[in-house]
Formats: structure tokens, C-alpha cells, sequence
């Protein structure tokens, strides 16, 4: 029902940045009515809950990623990304984007989700 597909993944140096890219390229209702979270996945463990973007735009981020993380999301584009500055290398894992009706660290609240895309930090 809820299409979603992540971009901007790739290779970075410990301190340096990436842009992830999240677009809703099909949906059962508005983009705008969907709250947008975060999630990331690192070889051997759970996937966790990095941030998300409510419908208001506010936002909320794990402890370990505050200041060096922003989500924003352009309704007019169906998008949602992940600005990820001063990259350390425990930052390493898959990242996925998700659609739900809030923003929530509980994976099953969510009613859809993207591939997912790496993000590799180097030491």
C-alpha cells in the first residue's frame, strides 16, 4: 500500500556527512497525513529506531545521534531525509525510512517500508 523507496546511501570518512533521500512513490492516502520515521540496521542486531518527522514537522531523534542528525520532509515532493553530519563508524548499518501514523520507536506501528540503503563509516 505504501510505497517507499531510500537513496543517498554510500562510502564517508569518520567525520563526514551524507544525505539520505526517502520518496513515498505510492501511497493509500497523502503523503502529508503520514508520520515518517527512521530506522537503521547494523550487521548481527535489531534494527533500531534512529528519528522521525510527525505530520507537523517536529521532529525526534535517538540520544546518540541529537546534533548530528536532522530529519525534514518537503510535502510537495513526498519526501523525507536524513541529513547525517560528524559520521562516526558505529553509525555503520542499512537505513530504512518508514510511513505510520506517528512517530514511534515500535517497528510494527509502521505501515510501510523502503529497501533500505548503506551507510558505510570508515575509521
Amino acid at each position: 500500500q505504501v510505497q517507499l523507496v531510500e537513496s543517498g546511501g554510500g562510502l564517508v570518512q569518520a567525520g563526514g556527512s551524507l544525505r539520505l533521500s526517502c520518496a513515498c512513490i505510492a501511497s493509500g492516502r497523502t503523503f502529508s497525513t503520514y508520520a515518517m520515521g527512521w530506522f537503521r540496521q547494523a550487521p548481527g542486531k535489531e534494527r533500531e529506531f534512529v528519528g522521525g518527522i510527525n505530520r507537523s514537522g517536529g521532529t525526534y531523534y535517538r540520544d546518540s545521534v541529537k546534533g548530528r542528525f536532522t530529519i525534514s520532509r518537503d510535502n510537495s515532493k513526498n519526501t523525507v531525509d536524513l541529513q547525517m553530519n560528524t559520521l562516526k563508524p558505529e553509525d555503520t548499518a542499512v537505513y530504512y525510512c518508514a510511513a505510520g501514523r506517528d512517530i514511534d520507536s515500535d517497528l510494527g506501528l509502521y505501515d510501510g517500508w523502503g529497501q533500505g540503503t548503506q551507510v558505510t563509516v570508515s575509521s
